[in-house]
């Protein structure tokens, strides 16, 4: 149900909540907001060996995100602003070795809200969310070798690097990371 937060501003049904963002659960209408995110070459050159998603490929991301939430109660979140509701990215979960209850952990923001911190805001969220309520034993994680700011941003996390290993999407091996719950701090 959409309500109207203290600014006025139409926001969405949420299931988590930090200090400045608002986690919510993707759904048909928001197409335009996954073009926002992953139609920018800007966001997918990180996680897409071509260096962008085409219309197709983003509806079909967003249908399994949807799919994902429907079957085992996690996708990568979207998140809004909570003074304004304007949609700054996703954060969130997919299932990685999911008989161990080992998940894989991700963010995608869009460019206006990077260098902003609120990929740190939201990880540190989905992790207590992880242990919390979905009672996960480890979460997974990797990054594109160029990327720099998501190495930074698993090492503020607490997320240990583990090894090497080939992201098929993105046709590179990418560092990869795992972190336990006597990691959270």
């Amino acid at each position: 149900m959409d309500q109207t937060n203290k600014t006025g501003v139409k926001s969405r049904e949420t299931f988590l909540e930090t200090e400045r963002l608002q986690f919510s659960t993707w759904s048909e209408e928001d197409r335009p907001l996954a073009s926002a995110l992953w139609g920018d070459p800007e966001v997918t050159k990180w996680i897409s060996s071509k260096g962008f998603m085409s219309e197709d490929e983003i509806e079909a991301r967003l249908a399994q995100e949807m799919e994902r939430q429907r079957e085992m109660k996690v996708q990568y979140w979207p998140l809004f602003d909570k003074e304004t509701g304007v949609f700054v990215g996703c954060c969130g979960l997919r299932p990685y070795e999911t008989e161990e209850k080992i998940y894989e952990f991700g963010v995608h923001l869009t460019r206006d809200h990077w260098g902003k911190g609120y990929a740190l805001e939201a990880g540190k969220a989905v992790i207590r969310y992880a242990f919390e309520q979905l009672d996960v034993q480890a979460l997974f994680a990797g990054h594109h070798p160029e990327n720099g700011v998501s190495k930074r941003l698993l090492q503020k996390l607490g997320f240990t690097y583990k090894k090497d290993e080939f992201y098929e999407p993105a046709g590179k091996m990418h560092p990869s990371y795992i972190f336990v719950e006597s990691d959270m701090k």
